[in-house]
């Protein structure tokens, strides 16, 4: 019977991965760099986020990008005492952009408040040690389009804060969003396409996600190969956007595909970012989490994540 065009795909990841592990065994050497975004435990005190993290072997976080005025959101102070009593690492910040701060937006209020957020985390992404900023072209929650000149304003936009990504090191994540979700930059090709235009050097990676390139990409492995370097971190949730091992996720491929393109390597990380199906997530952040519940979320996905890939490099 003839393979399905997934199968045939499938077959030529499969292939690449069992060449790698012959001809250079030395890339395995390394596990990927596992964190996890604690955006979606709410309300609860960071201390206890980490606290759980570690217990179940998570040494990076990636923090709730909550400055959404210069006197709200984490602590510098406080924030790096936390993570250092705890041995806990920063892997980046996750950027929170809805209608209120808006790249895209037509009114020029909501745009400034998006350059005025995004320097604030730039900053504190850069105080924390952490790698890049996720930065969404549009806002979260609102797929209808204002117009058809919002690729030009985000561009724009982006553009005037640009150097601050440069001269923190920073590197600035474009995220590609379900179109169930976001107006613009749907798909990986979108985000690069982006990117381009924007031309900046410290805008030129991609913050991936595996919920959104269920709908926006033909062939998750493949996507990855192809993105290559411009991958630096990666959004993971099963197709229910639950724990990993919860739905169908094809996870085997996903991290055969992570290592042909050599992501177990420092800057680039795999973040668990399970919010549960929704058209908007965003409320996550203001709820008070059940801490039972979010400890077997945590436990069940980075054992399931951590059996897959030691049987994979084995």
């Amino acid at each position: 019977m003839k393979k399905q065009n997934f199968e045939i795909k499938n077959e030529i990841i499969d292939k690449a991965f069992d060449e790698l592990k012959v001809k250079r065994p030395d890339a395995f050497k390394e596990r990927l760099n596992f964190s996890w975004s604690n955006w979606g435990f709410g309300q609860e005190p960071l201390e206890e986020s980490v606290k759980r993290l570690k217990k179940y072997g998570v040494d990076y976080i990636e923090l709730h990008g909550n400055h959404y005025g210069p006197d709200l959101g984490y602590n510098i102070g406080e924030t790096k005492k936390i993570l250092s009593d705890n041995g806990m690492k920063v892997s980046g910040v996750c950027g929170m952009f809805s209608a209120d701060n808006d790249m895209a937006s037509n009114r020029n209020i909501q745009r400034q408040a998006a350059l005025d957020y995004i320097r604030r985390e730039v900053d504190f992404t850069a105080e924390m040690g952490g790698h890049y900023l996720l930065v969404v072209p549009a806002a979260v929650g609102r797929p209808e389009a204002y117009d058809d000149a919002e690729i030009i304003r985000s561009v724009e936009a982006l553009r005037i804060v640009a150097d601050r990504f440069e001269k923190t090191g920073v590197k600035a994540a474009i995220e590609p969003i379900r179109a169930a979700e976001v107006s613009i930059i749907h798909t990986f090709a979108e985000a690069k396409e982006y990117i381009k235009t924007v031309n900046r050097p410290g805008v030129g990676h991609i913050n991936g996600d595996l919920y959104h390139m269920l709908t926006g990409e033909d062939h998750i492995p493949q996507t990855i190969v192809d993105a290559g370097d411009m991958l630096t971190n990666l959004h993971a949730a099963d197709t229910n956007r639950c724990a990993l091992g919860a739905g169908f996720l094809d996870l085997d491929r996903i991290i055969k595909a992570l290592y042909l393109i050599g992501y177990n390597r420092e800057g680039c990380f795999f973040t668990p970012e399970p919010l549960g199906p929704g058209g908007d997530p965003y409320p996550a952040m203001h709820g008070i989490p059940d801490g039972k519940r979010m400890d077997l979320l945590v436990e069940d996905t980075v054992r399931y994540f951590r059996e897959r890939e030691a049987l994979l490099s084995a």
